[in-house]
């Protein structure tokens, strides 16, 4: 009986070393696998990150020709206005020294002519008097908005 026991024994720790042997393939595979995944991911992280700074580059490009597209046009845009600018300031300037010179002449002709130029400020105001006179006369002497609040 003690071989039966010995032998059952063995047969037990032989089982159990076998089941172990068994195991030990499975995780070192599941190891492997796990590697393996591990490595994949990692390759295909890397992956995105060149993707990722690829696309940062184009991005950063096309931000940059953005930026020097809109300083080209805004240059632009203030070599215009300051070309405006400055013949308007030309014209004005001129037409400021024509007004003085038409102003000086008039002064002089009414400093050497005192009555014709009183004639003609009298006969101008008679003409505006008349006028107005001749627009404000209508048959209907009162509006009609005034007697919305008379009845």
């Amino acid at each position: 009986m003690a071989d039966n026991d010995t032998s059952t024994t063995n047969s037990a720790n032989g089982n159990a070393k076998a089941t172990a042997a068994r195991n030990r393939p499975a995780s070192r595979s599941s190891a492997r696998a796990t590697r393996a995944s591990d490595d994949a991911m990692k390759k295909q992280i890397a992956e995105l990150k060149r993707e990722v700074s690829r696309l940062n580059r184009a991005l950063s490009e096309q931000a940059e020709e953005a930026a020097e597209t809109a300083h080209g046009w805004y240059r632009g845009a203030a070599d215009r206005a300051s070309n405006l600018y400055s013949g308007a300031s030309d014209r004005a300037s001129r037409a400021a020294s024509q007004l003085r010179s038409q102003a000086h002449s008039v002064s002089e002709t009414v400093q050497q002519n005192p009555g014709t130029f009183s004639t003609a400020m009298l006969i101008g105001g008679l003409v505006g008097l008349l006028a107005g006179m001749a627009i404000s006369r209508n048959s209907d002497p009162e509006p009609d908005w005034l007697h919305r609040w008379h009845r």
